[in-house]
Order: C-alpha cells, then structure tokens, then sequence
C-alpha cells in the first residue's frame, strides 16, 4: 500500500538540491530569510543518522523550529532522540531540541506567523486567528525550542554527518 506524505513534491524535490548544497558548504536562506541548516538526528527505529534542510528561526535571543508540514519523520525522530546536529557550512553543532506546551508554542508560533513568513500558510492560521486556534495548531505543527549542547566547530563534514559521529 502506497503512503503518502504531507509535504508537497516541490519541496521534497528542492530539499534533495537544497541537502546536497548543504553538504557541499553552501550558506543558503530559506523562507523569511531564516538560515538553512541540515538537521541530522537519529532514527527512532534504525538509529541511522537521517538528514534534512530545515530553517531556523531566530526570535529574541532563542531559536527555534517549525514543523509546517506536520508531524513527518524528522518530528518524530527528533522527539524521540531529543537531540541533533545541525549543519551550515563547514560549521557543526550540537543541539537539545525541545518540544514546546501547546500555550508557549502558541504565542511563539502566532510571533511567526506576524511577521509574513510564506510559510505560515500551512499552519493553517492567520495573524488574526485566536490564541485557542494557534494553540490547536501546534499539535498538528509542534514548535521546538533549539539550545546549543556544544559549541559550533569546523568539524569536517560527511554526507551532512560529522566524521566519527
């Protein structure tokens, strides 16, 4: 049986362009002129180290991701091992990812959404829907709160994983 994904093909076809400029040391922006990093977690199931493109938002002093396309795997691996790498260039760190109460990731996602990102339009709110309503979407969108576990290194990179890791 055939699955489908939530994330439009457009964005699945740029995240495999997107990942090999990453991996190649480009400094990309995404939406909202937010940094591109590659995330690199560990499987829930397979404990292989998986990558992806992913923007971070920074908002006063803290950073943090968004989930717009829901709850994939990234999500969900991220969940679980509680912890990542993020990659930019020749620069790794090592981060402690998160999840957020649904109050807390509420205003944090409604600040987002505020600032005109395009993709605040798959979280299914507008900067007019009610804190309850922002509040609902994050269980679908969670919102993660990013804290450096080490500082970022110059560490020499393969395939968007740290030699070693």
């Amino acid at each position: 049986m055939a699955t489908t994904s939530p994330v439009p093909r457009f964005i699945r076809i740029a995240n495999v362009l997107t990942t090999s400029l990453l991996r190649a040391g480009v400094n990309l922006v995404g939406f909202g002129h937010h940094p591109t990093y590659l995330l690199t977690v560990r499987g829930r199931k397979s404990g292989e180290p998986r990558s992806t493109p992913v923007s971070v938002v920074e908002r006063d002093g803290k950073r943090y991701l968004f989930a717009p396309y829901g709850v994939v795997d990234w999500v969900r691996n991220l969940r679980a091992a509680g912890t990542a790498t993020l990659t930019r260039g020749r620069r790794v760190e090592e981060i402690r990812a998160t999840e957020l109460p649904r109050d807390e990731a509420g205003r944090v996602l409604k600040a987002f959404i505020e600032t005109g990102n395009p993709m605040g339009r798959f979280f299914g709110v507008t900067s007019e829907s009610t804190h309850a309503e922002f509040e609902h979407a994050t269980i679908g969108h969670p919102v993660f709160w990013l804290e450096r576990v080490a500082a970022p290194s110059t560490t020499k990179v393969h395939r968007g994983n740290p030699v070693g890791a």
